[in-house]
């Protein structure tokens, strides 16, 4: 972590399954959060959010295409079409998956997979996008009722985040405040009307938001310690390197 933390920025603490957007050491916003599970973990990152997506699209990665989609196709051919998945060649034209001879591919594919925009994407409808070397975002989900669990590490390595609408609206308003004050922007009253009527947009963002994601066993909070599950087995590292033997 920086010396000096941003007076503005998101936090999210994996093992605690939770997301906060702090301003002036303050909590604004908290959310339930969905990270990686532990063989497709979320990674410990540092960046800021540059721009927000209505509707997004889902281009799926090489790891998952590898590990996941590649052995779905080679087992049933109609794989795609049930999960509502394209096949795009490098001069962004849709391929017949049943025309591809899957054999003999075994490490990747010579083409992207792609999840059209929708209620049913695994991005659900709006993703929070920062730079990074993982492509992992935040955003929403198409399966909101895993909020409801107690063990949240169930992702492919992004982060879904509960309250991104929360979330959102309060980027989007802050970003604008300069100009608009306390009123309601225009850019607020456009994103409803995207997400009402299910548009793609992209929505830059100028005061990039700082994200830290990273990972806290236990903490401190409210004048009592809070510990929580070592999901990704950090401690257990930690506790063979220095305490083995002890």
């Amino acid at each position: 972590l920086p010396d000096t933390m941003p007076s503005r920025y998101v936090w999210v603490n994996l093992p605690g399954y939770y997301m906060q957007l702090i301003q002036d050491d303050s909590v604004v916003i908290s959310s339930k959060i969905v990270c990686g599970k532990p063989i497709t973990r979320t990674p410990l990152l540092t960046s800021a959010i540059s721009n927000l997506v209505t509707y997004p699209q889902w281009t799926i990665p090489e790891s998952i295409i590898v590990k996941e989609i590649l052995p779905g196709i080679k087992r049933d051919s109609n794989y795609l079409l049930k999960k509502g998945y394209s096949l795009i060649d490098s001069k962004g034209d849709e391929v017949d998956p049943h025309t591809v001879e899957w054999s003999k591919y075994k490490k990747g594919i010579p083409y992207k997979v792609v999840q059209g925009s929708g209620d049913e994407n695994a991005l659900g409808i709006l993703k929070f996008n920062f730079p990074n070397k993982y492509a992992v975002y935040l955003h929403d989900t198409n399966q909101r009722y895993l909020f409801s669990r107690s063990i949240r590490s169930l992702s492919h390595g992004c982060v879904r985040v509960q309250e991104w609408e929360k979330l959102a609206y309060n980027i989007v308003r802050y970003d604008n405040l300069e100009k608009y004050g306390d009123d309601r922007s225009p850019i607020e009253d456009s994103m409803t009307t995207w997400l009402r009527r299910k548009e793609k947009h992209i929505i830059p963002v100028r005061n990039k938001l700082p994200v830290y994601i990273r990972y806290f066993t236990c903490e401190g909070r409210g004048g009592e310690l809070l510990v929580y599950e070592d999901i990704y087995g950090e401690d257990k590292v930690l506790h063979q390197k220095y305490f083995a033997g002890k």
